[in-house]
């Protein structure tokens, strides 16, 4: 036998094309359309077989290929255009704006060949980087690479979901070593029980942002440890606090050891990487010398905790006694014994697990949403963190998605955008006014533009879909029936995303001799194009899946309903530009933000959803459709025959018509109006540039002027701030009440315009009165478990004499009705930044 041996071969590409290279490795090309465009020109098979990977790519063409495009003369001008555009572009970088953010998420969606991302939030993540190169924000990531990532998905000819596992091969993927300044290849630890996991570190260039993502499968760790980063969200509850003790600790010691230790921000991008405030805290006080409480109170200044969650068991909690055999010596660490430590993570003493959103919650001044209505739920649902305080009163905001236009936009609109709203329009969609002109734009040349991008997506749809059920041995005469029966002329709609229950995929499908009418209309064809993963282990998902893919089988159903298997960003860009309409029919409020629709009107697609999420601030009348805000019935499945009802009478009253009715010229008026009154009053709302405005505005600059004050002159501030809360926190329990009065008494009614004053006198044990605050508080609701807040005023304060202070109030009511009221007091520093940044709270 032969005794084979390794023989590496590398590309090698002529020194005159050596900026492709270069181009290859930074992950600028995915949003730049004329590099992209410059990868396929060199061989448009390969790019296609390399699922347009220039790493692939180059490795892969040949060297005669090479040198043919070496002699190209215009091949060279137009790289050499490309990669000056690029270095200038990375020029004008070098000096960034802001405060500096590092940046924690487990996932990040940036380009199908870097699998490491599994949907929305990993896409959201990915968006926000291209965005922070675009606009110059001085930030860093960090992140985990994965070995497998999320899997492929493969349609059975029953219709059911089968999940491959491609392993990621790193050489052929944009990472690369990451390197300390002596030029060390980056390398943590992280301690597990009896044992230490090693990671090495790589870093992926995005324009001018790096992300650096934490690896443990190496030959360093044992099996079980090399595991953490084979799978996203893969493996037992064990192996994702494994993954999230990676992320958190093992990431803020990478960002030390590579010279990244003044970030004035560091922003939790859901909870998974909640444990960056407890590495911190542990350097405050070992490096810095404070004390627990102290270093939590630096801490706490300078994070932002962002949750994408609406429902409460969406939040990792880990048993406490998994928690215990990984955590139990990291309390020594900062000062802690281990019943305080687990009640960062805990709402009561007696609770068995600890929850990763409470932790970072207890660990980040602010706290935020991912859209407005999300927002609120966020209140509700982190509301048990704040004892005694009203949802609505709670210091947590929102920042609504928003998506990476230049990644997500058609190259088509781009140039229709460029030649009515200006050159240098890419720079300025914050200027909304540029949005308008869309108005200007000849309702022909919108129409052609929206027809052409049909038509490339039902090509697309036909190469990949027969391609799909030729090698699972479909039937040929059904691929050939579906093939003719798909129509691009045809009103095509557009379903794509998570195939979890809560999105309500079913729908569609209560009624399917309606739906077969809709479909099978002669002059008015519409045909629907699904697709989407459901988890592994979400079997009521994967089921939905099969039912679908049943009845796409079905004659009436043949090339109008289809499902596209394994959903990839390449499938949503074709479907979000191709599609007339895209579909999302969530039970609200579970769509915490969404963000496909919001793709989908910066290309003219016209948005049919639930309000809820972004859509909520989305919605106007004339440009999209939106089924009703409040629930009809309490019982679901009652909704869901309502809800398909009037998605049936929306597309057979409204939708179908307004397509099909058609000018002189074959231009139907009525849709071109809608398309663009989309692009002027939706689209420039929904950009991650106005998402990255508003976390500046909102969070990260008055943040990081706080977090300045309180490290100053030694953490003088933050010192001072811990001095004055242990003194109130010592004096709070015995702060007397010696009098509560309100004029006429609780049982008598009050008149409308007239004051009736109420005082509260109170020992403070030696505080002073401009510590403690006092505050009436008014609900309605009928003294439920929820009551809402009505109004709430504060009392002056009167007077000081013998050791008392008396606080007083002229209450003075101007709505009618039956109310509820309660008197509280609360501790008072004008250098707290919010209430809850001090989470004490008496009522009297």
């Amino acid at each position: 036998m032969p005794n084979w041996k390794k023989l590496f071969v590398e590309s090698n590409i002529p020194e005159k094309l050596a900026p492709l290279k270069e181009l290859s490795k930074n992950l600028w090309w995915v949003w730049n359309t004329e590099t992209r465009e410059l990868f396929a020109k060199i061989d448009e098979e390969i790019w296609e077989e390399s699922a347009h990977n220039p790493i692939v790519l180059l490795e892969q063409v040949s060297y005669q290929r090479f040198k043919q495009l070496e002699h190209n003369e215009a091949f060279i001008l137009e790289m050499d255009e490309i990669y000056e555009r690029f270095q200038n572009y990375q020029k004008e970088r070098e000096q960034k704006v802001g405060p500096k953010i590092a940046y924690f998420s487990m996932e990040y969606g940036l380009h199908d060949s870097l699998k490491i991302f599994s949907g929305g939030l990993g896409i959201l993540a990915g968006d926000y980087l291209k965005e922070a190169s675009d606009s110059k924000a001085n930030l860093v990531a960090v992140g985990l690479l994965y070995r497998y990532g999320y899997f492929k998905q493969v349609i059975s000819l029953q219709g059911d979901q089968m999940a491959n596992y491609e392993a990621q091969q790193f050489s052929k993927i944009p990472v690369q070593p990451a390197f300390d300044k002596d030029g060390n290849w980056v390398h943590v630890e992280v301690e597990y029980p009896g044992r230490v996991i090693h990671a090495q570190v790589w870093e992926v260039k995005i324009g001018s942002v790096s992300l650096y993502l934490l690896d443990a499968d190496f030959d360093a760790n044992n099996e079980n440890d090399r595991f953490v980063t084979h799978h996203l969200y893969g493996g037992d509850n064990e192996n994702r606090l494994k993954q999230e003790m990676l992320l958190g600790l093992g990431g803020i010691r990478a960002l030390k050891k590579l010279g990244h230790t003044d970030a004035d921000i560091y922003h939790c991008n859901e909870g998974h990487a909640a444990m960056i405030g407890l590495e911190r805290i542990h350097n405050l006080v070992v490096e810095d010398k404070l004390t627990y409480a102290e270093a939590k109170e630096v801490v706490r200044a300078s994070t932002l905790f962002t949750t994408h969650t609406p429902v409460p068991a969406g939040h990792d909690s880990f048993h406490q006694d998994l928690f215990a055999m990984y955590m139990k010596d990291y309390p020594g660490k900062i000062n802690l014994n281990w019943d305080e430590f687990v009640m960062l993570g805990k709402v009561a003493p007696y609770e068995d697990h600890f929850n990763m959103s409470f932790l970072a919650a207890n660990l980040s001044q602010g706290i935020n949403g991912v859209s407005m209505l999300h927002g609120d739920v966020s209140k509700d649902i982190l509301r048990p963190l704040f004892q005694g305080y009203l949802s609505e009163e709670l210091n947590i905001g929102y920042v609504t998605n928003g998506v990476h236009y230049s990644t997500w936009t058609a190259k088509e609109w781009k140039a229709i955008h460029l030649k009515y709203f200006g050159k240098d329009f890419t720079n300025n969609q914050l200027d909304f006014d540029l949005w308008d002109k869309i108005y200007k734009v000849p309702d022909q040349e919108i129409w052609d533009l929206k027809q052409n991008l049909r038509s490339k997506l039902i090509d697309y749809i036909k190469g990949r879909f027969t391609d799909n059920w030729v090698k699972r041995n479909e039937n040929p005469k059904l691929i050939t029936e579906v093939l003719s029966s798909l129509n691009p002329k045809a009103l095509t709609i557009g379903f794509a995303r998570r195939f979890a229950t809560y999105k309500r995929a079913h729908l569609l499908f209560r009624n399917l001799d309606r739906l077969a009418e809709i479909v099978n209309n002669p002059d008015r064809p519409v045909q629907f194009i699904f697709a989407g993963k459901a988890h592994p282990a979400d079997k009521a998902g994967q089921d939905l899946i099969k039912y679908i893919v049943e009845i796409s089988k079905r004659p009436e159903f043949l090339g109008k309903i289809l499902f596209l298997q394994n959903y990839d960003m390449n499938l949503a860009k074709q479907l979000l530009q191709g599609v007339d309409i895209w579909l999302n029919t969530p039970t609200r409020p579970l769509e915490a933000s969404g963000t496909s629709g919001e793709k989908g009107v910066m290309n003219g697609t016209l948005h049919f959803s639930v309000l809820d999420g972004w859509w909520v601030e989305g919605y106007k009348e004339g440009a999209g459709w939106a089924l009703p805000l409040e629930r009809s019935y309490d019982v679901q499945d009652f909704q869901d025959e309502l809800d398909a009802q009037t998605i049936y009478n929306l597309f057979e009253d409204e939708i179908v018509p307004a397509f099909y009715n058609r000018n002189s010229n074959d231009v139907p008026e009525e849709w071109v109006g809608y398309i663009k009154k989309t692009q002027a009053q939706v689209a420039p709302n929904f950009t991650t540039s106005r998402m990255i405005r508003d976390y500046q505005e909102r969070f990260y600059v008055p943040q990081a002027e706080r977090g300045k004050l309180l490290k100053a002159d030694d953490f003088k501030l933050a010192r001072e701030m811990v001095s004055w809360k242990s003194k109130i926190a010592e004096k709070w329990d015995d702060i007397e009440v010696r009098e509560l009065e309100i004029a006429d008494g609780i049982t008598n009614a009050i008149r409308i315009g007239e004051d009736y004053p109420a005082q509260v006198v109170l020992d403070l044990k030696g505080l002073s009165p401009d510590e403690i605050g006092v505050e009436i508080v008014m609900t309605e609701n009928g003294g439920g478990d929820d009551p809402e807040l009505v109004e709430c005023k504060e009392f002056n304060m009167l007077k000081t004499e013998d050791g008392l202070t008396t606080y007083k109030l002229d209450l003075h009511l101007t709505h009618p009705g039956a109310y509820n009221y309660a008197i509280r007091m609360f501790p008072k520093n004008a250098l707290l930044p919010h209430r809850q940044d001090f989470n004490y709270l008496r009522w009297l």
